[in-house]
């Protein structure tokens, strides 16, 4: 009995097509680059705010914002906000008086965003703040990108260069932004579906200081409730209760903070609708 050797055709064999590789996703904003870290901490509040958000079309929305507060005067916020291919978010403080003034636009392609920012631009003092944004995903886990802040005014002109990376896994994100003016690098990590935790460093060159912050998130879905927490190297430490009232499109939340270095502590109560 003789051995039979089965080849396949080399036919076969080059006709196999070659794995196609998935496009690269979007990296997002230069300003999301912490949020995952970031929505894990605890917002300060302090008084008392009404926060109401109205979506008037898939393109716009506007948001109302009241607070009252024992440490300054009361104030009304308005946001218009535009969304779509190219964004234009003109935003407008309106208290006692015209505070300032800034104009966004933003453009997100396959897999980079370029935003450019302009603040208070004033032709005849010829002063005005410009910030840049650049950032483009090279793998599916990997962003690099960089931020140019320049400002100009009678007497005074200079820039500040920020190059930024984000490296993101399964269950961690890790975030860093080097420049002259700094650094700040935060690690996101989820436990599980209720279970979130959060590490951030900051260090300011100008003002010679560093900060190392620790915070969790804990979700109660039964209750419709989320608690944030958090404690950091200046010794302060606080939480927000944060309670859902559906079917109502209501959100109530109550914060605590308090500062053992200063002695400090204040308190807050909010209601978003919307």
């Amino acid at each position: 009995m003789g051995n039979t050797l089965g080849l396949a055709p080399m036919g076969t064999l080059l006709r196999r097509s070659p794995r196609r590789e998935e496009p690269l996703p979007n990296p997002g904003s230069f300003d999301e680059l912490h949020r995952l870290c970031k929505d894990v901490f605890p917002a300060q509040m302090e008084g008392v705010k009404l926060v109401v958000n109205k979506v008037l079309s898939s393109h716009f929305q506007v948001a109302h914002t009241v607070h009252m507060s024992a440490l300054g005067l009361p104030g009304y916020h308005l946001h218009a906000a535009y969304a779509g291919d190219w964004q234009l978010s003109p935003t407008e403080t309106q208290q006692a008086k015209f505070l300032t003034w800034q104009f966004d636009g933003e453009y997100r392609g396959d897999d980079y965003t370029a935003t450019l920012t302009l603040g208070n631009p004033d032709l005849i003092g010829e002063s005005v703040i410009m910030v840049a944004h650049f950032l483009q995903s090279l793998t599916h886990r990997l962003v690099l990108g960089g931020e140019l802040v320049y400002h100009r005014r009678p007497g005074e002109e200079g820039a500040i260069l920020t190059l930024a990376g984000k490296y993101s896994a399964v269950h961690w994100v890790a975030t860093l932004n080097v420049g002259s003016g700094g650094a700040h690098a935060s690690y996101y990590h989820r436990a599980n579906e209720q279970v979130q935790v959060g590490v951030e460093f900051e260090a300011n060159t100008r003002l010679q200081d560093t900060t190392f912050s620790f915070g969790y998130h804990l979700t109660l879905p039964q209750a419709n409730m989320v608690f944030r927490g958090l404690v950091d190297s200046n010794w302060c430490v606080g939480a927000v209760l944060e309670k859902k009232m559906p079917p109502l499109p209501v959100t109530l939340a109550l914060g605590a903070f308090l500062n053992h270095w200063r002695n400090r502590f204040h308190c807050g109560f909010s209601i978003t609708v919307g």
